[in-house]
């Protein structure tokens, strides 16, 4: 007796008009988040197609020389991780995670002097 295979997941495709309303949807705001629960498909997939569609990502790498200045921002300046997420114009939830892998204490937002 043979055992049974589990079955492969088949990628799916989106046809040529999903594409354009999922670039549409994008240029006008949507996250890649958002996306890939509309059209059921990983966000992996929709940055691909994006970025097989020449659509320039709206997020942007935080630099090294960023995080220093970000830690210095947060460690000398008290400033809040929201803010300085402003300031470079990333997400907060960015900033905090590349403190927190920086090893920088991370104060308590309600903790305020």
């Amino acid at each position: 007796m043979q055992a049974q295979r589990p079955k492969r997941n088949r990628a799916k495709r989106l046809k040529e008009p999903q594409v354009k309303e999922l670039i549409d949807a994008y240029t006008q705001g949507a996250s890649t988040y958002q996306l890939a629960e509309r059209y059921d498909i990983k966000r992996q997939t929709v940055s691909s197609i994006l970025k097989r569609n020449g659509v320039t990502p709206r997020w942007r790498r935080l630099a090294e020389t960023d995080m220093d200045y970000a830690e210095h921002l947060y460690t000398y300046q008290d400033m809040s991780a929201a803010r300085i997420a402003d300031r470079l114009k990333v997400d907060p939830e960015t900033v905090r995670l590349r403190l927190r892998k920086r090893g920088v204490q991370m104060r308590d937002p309600h903790d305020r002097p």
